[in-house]
């Protein structure tokens, strides 16, 4: 019988690294085949501060690292490592208040899609260079999911479903997450960053052996040892 793990992954859409941990823990995944592994996706705001309409991605990045030329190194070196994670990293267009993204991916993870529509985010926004401060593109990208334009609308700026994601915002800051992606397994151990695929691979065969041996010393009812 297989192994039940729960992982919640704290990441934002606007944040390269994540993009990056998604593409090494699903590698994860795929060799570890002996367990369960349920994913819940869960958000973070790297800058809250952004106005809904976005700021022009040179600015932003002239204001963030002092100059474009500054960020340059940083940004080739990040093609390099998303190359082997199997992402093509391009300019981004405007950089967007991934509020709105979460409340899509609030409402998806209760329709048990949320984890392609992240992927459909990371791309648009990494990949393709998408304009996501525009609210066409989002509701165009949402109907491939079946959503129609109402909806996509109504999801995005509902100020319920923002209360109910600064929550889960705030609940992830107090247990001291500052930075993502942040992995959370089993509500008890912790893994920081973009971790290698090993990292993942090897953390979690050791929470199951843990588990294993935990199992392997509690009693049942009917247990006539205990």
């Amino acid at each position: 019988m297989s192994q039940k793990i729960n992982v919640d992954i704290v990441s934002d859409i606007a944040c390269p690294w994540c993009f990056v941990g998604k593409k090494h823990f699903e590698k994860a995944l795929e060799m570890l085949p002996e367990y369960e592994i349920t994913v819940h996706w869960k958000p973070f705001q790297l800058d809250p501060t952004i106005p809904t309409e976005g700021l022009d991605y040179k600015d932003y990045i002239e204001g963030k690292f002092g100059s474009i030329s500054r960020f340059d190194g940083m940004f080739e070196h990040l093609k390099n490592v998303g190359k082997k994670a199997g992402i093509e990293f391009n300019t981004m267009n405007r950089i967007p208040n991934t509020l709105r993204f979460h409340n899509l991916l609030h409402v998806a993870s209760e329709e048990g899609f949320a984890n392609e529509l992240k992927e459909a985010l990371f791309e648009a926004y990494f990949e393709k260079s998408m304009n996501l401060t525009d609210d066409g593109t989002i509701v165009a990208l949402m109907s491939k999911f079946g959503w129609d334009e109402p909806k996509t609308l109504e999801v995005m700026h509902s100020l319920e479903i923002s209360k109910m994601v600064k929550q889960e915002i705030h609940n992830a800051q107090k247990l001291g997450i500052s930075g993502v992606p942040y992995f959370i397994i089993n509500n008890k151990y912790g893994i920081s960053g973009a971790q290698p695929t090993e990292v993942f691979v090897n953390s979690i065969r050791g929470i199951g052996a843990e588990m294993s041996k935990m199992e392997a010393a509690s009693c049942s009812m009917d247990d006539p040892n205990c």
